[in-house]
């Protein structure tokens, strides 16, 4: 046998791993490229902004410019806001976001896949369902505020009604996709339908509830907000109350700025923890 056969075998080995290496190094400037884009498309975005308001091509007491608006942050947590520290603002709009978020989550997770297990159940329950998710949830706040006051109370539920129905309809869709073949293949091995739901439908839904989370969270944010806007003590919702009543679009613009930054790190936070969850799944084209 020529030593260029023995050697094949070698030479194939050894494409492999250059094969998978200069896959990771395109990805990895794939990745560097883009968020090379988005910084510079953000820098552009607010240089044409600055420039137009100071040429007033755009009126800068309605649009502000984005020095003023860094400015107003600034002041904020160097010197406070009139309602106290901008922390505690922060914070007591997040509670409120959080706790709606969580019992919302909670109960749209636990209906949907009562609603999807359960044919009765939900032929019963389901037009009541529709009729309230066809009510604008944000007219809601105002009731919410009489019944419940000034307190965080009226923002949680806010909160609560804005994230039920997107989680509630991914709940009951992933239960009804559920691979029939899976169910039938336990229930063969004997499996009742409580082990069923919690061994076979939850896992499989589990892709389903979680694209859901996602869109949520900022929805609890918007619920929050909007009852912090309508009334309040405390809050983000009150500073943009407030600056919008003083003719401040800068105030206004920073609490917006405040707000995306909360909603990027709990997305974040979502997305590690999607992540970590399903580690098994391929990562996609857009990661």
């Amino acid at each position: 046998m020529s030593p260029d056969v023995l050697s094949t075998p070698d030479v194939e080995t050894a494409k492999v791993p250059d094969r998978a290496q200069s896959r990771a190094q395109a990805a990895r400037r794939r990745k560097v490229f883009v968020n090379a884009v988005r910084v510079a498309l953000l820098v552009a975005v607010l240089g044409l902004w600055e420039g137009l308001s100071r040429a007033k091509a755009i009126d800068p007491f309605n649009f502000s410019m984005p020095s003023k608006i860094w400015d107003q942050i600034w002041t904020w947590v160097m010197h406070g806001t009139a309602l106290g520290s901008l922390g505690e603002q922060i914070w007591y709009t997040l509670y409120e976001a959080l706790l709606g978020w969580i019992i919302g989550v909670v109960a749209g997770v636990l209906l949907g896949i009562a609603l999807g297990r359960i044919r009765l159940l939900a032929e019963v329950l389901g037009p009541y369902i529709k009729v309230l998710n066809s009510i604008p949830r944000i007219v809601l706040a105002p009731i919410f505020l009489i019944w419940f006051g000034l307190g965080p109370s009226s923002k949680v539920a806010s909160a609560v009604v804005l994230v039920f129905f997107p989680v509630f309809f991914n709940a009951f869709q992933g239960a009804r996709e559920v691979d029939r073949n899976l169910v039938a293949n336990a229930r063969i091995l004997g499996a009742g339908d409580r082990r069923v739901t919690l061994q076979v439908v939850i896992p499989s839904a589990t892709s389903w509830i979680f694209t859901s989370l996602h869109v949520s969270f900022g929805f609890a944010l918007i619920g929050a907000i909007v009852g912090e806007y309508i009334g309040a003590t405390k809050g983000i919702g009150l500073l943009v109350s407030q600056s919008q009543n003083t003719f401040n679009a800068a105030g206004v613009y920073a609490a917006m700025v405040i707000l995306a930054l909360v909603a990027l790190v709990a997305e974040g936070l979502l997305t590690f923890a999607e992540r970590r969850i399903f580690r098994w799944k391929p990562a996609g084209s857009d990661d």
